[in-house]
């Protein structure tokens, strides 16, 4: 059975840089552990990136949420923490996204690369922004994949929207495990 881990924006500026809150930093070490066993495993990673440019406060995004963040090339924009010994292994996939969302056009060359997976098991932050869109495009994509979420590894700096993101999730037939 194949199955990916796609790990969202866990970068130093959601942790403890500009947009960092506490519970983010706490993922780190489950985060790792759940990295390593997809590893250990062969199986695939993504580790998303929410990347901006000069141009960031210009935009529909940064008029709504006017502070900069992950910016491309930044040490904010860099994953966070230990996260980075997993970066160049042969079966992580590194993925720059401009938007919430992995575009249409990036889930294509994702398919492309690795093919059918059977399991897709989504991790990171922030639950209502960034996880719920990729769950969304993942879905769309890999219409037979079953998509997990695992509720203890994704965090918001809002804990009742992390709480309704999750409850969307499961309605659109996502399985939510450890779920508080």
């Amino acid at each position: 059975m194949q199955k990916l881990l796609v790990v969202v924006d866990y970068q130093n500026d959601f942790v403890d840089g500009a947009l960092g809150f506490k519970t983010a930093k706490d993922l780190e070490k489950p985060i790792c552990d759940k990295i390593k066993e997809y590893l250990d495993n062969e199986y695939k990673v993504i580790f998303t990136y929410d990347t901006h440019f000069e141009n960031y406060l210009n935009t529909r995004e940064g008029k709504n949420l006017p502070i900069k963040h992950c910016e491309i090339n930044t040490f904010g924009h860099e994953l966070y923490g230990d996260l980075k010994r997993f970066i160049n292994n042969k079966n992580v996939i590194n993925y720059n996204k401009e938007s919430f969302g992995i575009s249409p056009e990036g889930m294509l060359k994702i398919y492309r690369e690795i093919g059918e997976v059977e399991t897709i098991e989504i991790v990171g932050v922030v639950t209502n922004m960034c996880v719920i869109s990729n769950v969304i495009m993942f879905q769309a994509q890999y219409t037979d994949a079953d998509i997990i979420i695992d509720a203890k590894l994704c965090a918001s700096f809002d804990d009742e929207l992390h709480e309704k993101a999750l409850d969307v999730a499961e309605s659109l037939q996502v399985k939510v495990i450890n779920r508080k």
